[in-house]
């Protein structure tokens, strides 16, 4: 399975009222998700890769080998794309074993056996090999699938929201298992999702749409921290994500330094996190909610909140009696929320230095 560099959109398709037009070069390595609510034309994107869908103008091309070029009239059949494809329900052979399942597809090598045997014990699925697919839940089920994917040795693997048809305590069963696919087989995907938690654990770059259109596209947090992403974040949910790295200090009292100015040691701007185990030096990925950020013009000298920054107010926003002011972090920004009330007898001002107290922060992971 080899490493690819670029996917290629420039391509457009009419979906019944919808006119899907992509002008896209996305970088392939990681996790790329395509998010958005239901009809964005998010699968309809991944079907033109994987040729089950033909593009009405324009070409498609994968690390420089062309699927489709409607005007030199180039096309690649889907059999000759060595593209991987995981539904949302795993459609597996319902008189095969595990077992066959996994190998159906799959040409064999003088490695076979170990190319198999990385794969089910990356997918820990080993107990399950002489099960049928009626005998397995849903989760056993879409981890079968994804093997299966896999063992057709894709350069290129696409999932299609395949945690939507799973309960809560299945997801988190099988988010582990995505998470390691693409560092362990140095394999490219695409994530079909319109749920939050599996973008902010599962995605390196992010593609935004809505009504066949792409509104952003670039890093997660790039994208997370858009304009254009506020909607789908709801009142609750407006927060940024930040990159941090683990400092190195004298006494961490058993918590988690986060340098946000990249400095080592003794860092001026740090985060701590509770409950996290890593090594100096790891980059991570912070959200900090912006109803969890309060502040002050004066910096607090007896209080149980560990995380006091000292922040330059950029601008702020009206918004149903209150105010979100975003705000600079040394190089990075976050978002706070305050009432009227309070805006109103502090009189805050862009340009002025204050410090953010914020209640709560969120590892969300290490950063790719």
């Amino acid at each position: 399975m080899s490493q690819v560099s670029q996917l290629v959109l420039a391509c457009e398709k009419q979906l019944g009222s919808c006119q899907l037009a992509l002008d896209l070069d996305l970088p392939m390595h990681g996790v790329v998700g395509l998010f958005g609510l239901s009809g964005a034309g998010k699968t309809s994107v991944i079907n033109l890769i994987a040729g089950l869908v033909k593009p009405d103008s324009g070409r498609i091309e994968f690390n420089q080998k062309v699927f489709v070029d409607r005007q030199q009239r180039r096309w690649l059949p889907p059999e000759q794309r060595r593209i991987g494809y995981v539904f949302q329900d795993a459609r597996l052979f319902p008189h095969y074993t595990v077992q066959k399942n996994l190998v159906y597809g799959h040409k064999t090598t003088a490695d076979s056996e170990q190319k198999i045997a990385k794969v089910v014990q990356l997918l820990g699925i080993e107990a399950l090999l002489q099960r049928y697919p009626n005998e397995l839940s849903g989760g056993e089920k879409q981890r079968v699938a994804i093997g299966r994917s896999l063992l057709s040795e894709p350069e290129l693997l696409l999932m299609d929201e395949p945690l939507a048809s799973l309960d809560e305590p299945r997801k988190q069963e099988l988010m582990p298992y995505l998470k390691a696919l693409s560092q362990q087989f140095k394999l490219p995907i695409i994530l079909v999702s319109h749920n939050l938690n599996e973008v902010l654990q599962l995605v390196d770059y992010l593609v935004l749409m809505a009504d066949g259109k792409v509104l952003q596209h670039g890093p997660l947090e790039q994208v997370w921290n858009s304009e254009p992403m506020r909607p789908w974040l709801g009142e609750r949910e407006q927060s940024v994500l930040l990159k941090a790295k683990v400092a190195k200090v004298a006494d961490n009292h058993g918590m988690l330094p986060l340098a946000l100015d990249n400095e080592a040691s003794e860092p001026a701007l740090c985060l701590w996190s509770s409950g996290h185990q890593l090594p100096a030096e790891q980059e991570v990925l912070v959200k900090i909610r912006a109803g969890d950020v309060a502040l002050s013009r004066v910096r607090p000298t007896a209080t149980s909140m560990r995380n006091v920054l000292p922040v330059t107010l950029i601008e702020f926003e009206e918004q149903d009696q209150q105010v979100e002011w975003r705000l600079a972090v040394g190089q990075q920004q976050i978002k706070a929320r305050i009432t009227s009330w309070a805006q109103q007898e502090m009189q805050l001002r862009p340009g002025e230095q204050v410090f953010a107290l914020i209640k709560a922060i969120n590892l969300i992971g290490v950063a790719k």
